[in-house]
């Protein structure tokens, strides 16, 4: 079985300013002249973190990271004003010119998944190739399952404290209420249901209890960006139309493509990796027997590290 390549560090990390507002952190890590590999992490409001650029063999692969508008080393901090899929589209076609790569490989897990979908249906011509993790397009029946009816089926115990922050009488429909607290003044109410929120994500994201995850999404820094940025993407639909990312797939027609799924993942059920896979011929399914959500289950480990091998094995 496959593990993440030996720790290392960027050889270049910069602030690019893409508006008025926003400064996002970028980093190249690997090898400078190597296959340039683009990272899109998660949440959105996620950030990137060290263990990220190892996923990638760092004697082949130009490795970038960058964290996405408010979150991570991107200031300022949790700032939902222009942040919107669109934005972040541009965003990465700003970096892919500001590092002067004409195409790269694109990885992304979760809402990685999503923005590496929507980037590549809207610029085709500069992406070689699709590494995707959890795959979440971002319907609207995909945010009910996790934040309305089905997940808190699984997990009743961890939905009870998701709960916890709302009034009694905004618990059939959690999104809406929560969004009024993660943007409402009230400090001490906002860092307390930022918590809550991202707790839930948490716990849920590993098929076995992992203590390290769920401390994790609890920091206060990670919280507070993930939740506000997550409830402002889900109340405005991830700024998509229905039914998007399926219903543009043909345009990854010649895009080769590996999905990785775990078999159990709650936050991203399988249903949305089965039918990307079947809408887009260029891709290859793998569903990892023994894995929920998480990038850092090992068998989600091995299967991508696997496929970030195979494409630098890859003529571009």
């Amino acid at each position: 079985m496959r593990t993440l390549y030996p720790e290392l560090f960027p050889y270049r990390a910069t602030h690019l300013a893409v508006d008025d507002i926003h400064r996002l952190y970028i980093e190249e890590s690997g090898r400078h002249d190597g296959q340039p590999v683009l990272f899109l992490h998660g949440g959105p409001g996620g950030g990137t973190e060290s263990w990220h650029r190892r996923f990638f063999d760092p004697g082949r692969y130009r490795i970038v990271l960058f964290d996405q508008r408010g979150c991570g080393r991107s200031s300022p901090h949790a700032e939902l004003r222009n942040n919107t899929t669109q934005e972040l589209i541009a965003d990465i076609e700003k970096i892919r010119r500001h590092l002067g790569i004409e195409r790269w490989l694109v990885f992304g897990g979760s809402w990685g998944s999503t923005l590496a979908l929507a980037y590549a249906e809207a610029h085709p011509e500069a992406v070689r190739g699709l590494i995707l993790r959890g795959i979440f397009l971002c319907r609207d029946e995909e945010i009910r399952w996790f934040y309305q009816r089905g997940a808190d089926r699984v997990f009743p115990d961890y939905w009870k404290d998701f709960l916890h922050p709302l009034p009694p009488e905004h618990r059939d429909d959690p999104l809406p209420a929560y969004y009024e607290l993660l943007t409402g003044n009230d400090e001490i109410r906002r860092m307390a249901a930022a918590k809550a929120w991202s707790t839930w994500e948490g716990r849920t994201a590993t098929l076995l209890p992992n203590d390290g995850v769920v401390e994790h999404f609890a920091r206060p820094h990670i919280a507070l960006a993930m939740a506000r940025i997550e409830a402002h993407y889900f109340v405005h639909h991830a700024f998509l139309e229905p039914n998007q990312l399926l219903d543009q797939a043909h345009r990854l027609a010649g895009i080769p493509g590996i999905i990785v799924q775990g078999r159990y993942d709650m936050i991203c059920p399988m249903i949305s990796a089965w039918e990307l896979h079947r809408a887009w011929p260029d891709s290859e399914l793998e569903i990892v027997a023994d894995a929920g959500h998480s990038a850092g289950e090992p068998g989600i480990i091995d299967a991508l590290v696997r496929a970030t091998d195979a494409f630098a094995g890859r003529r571009a």
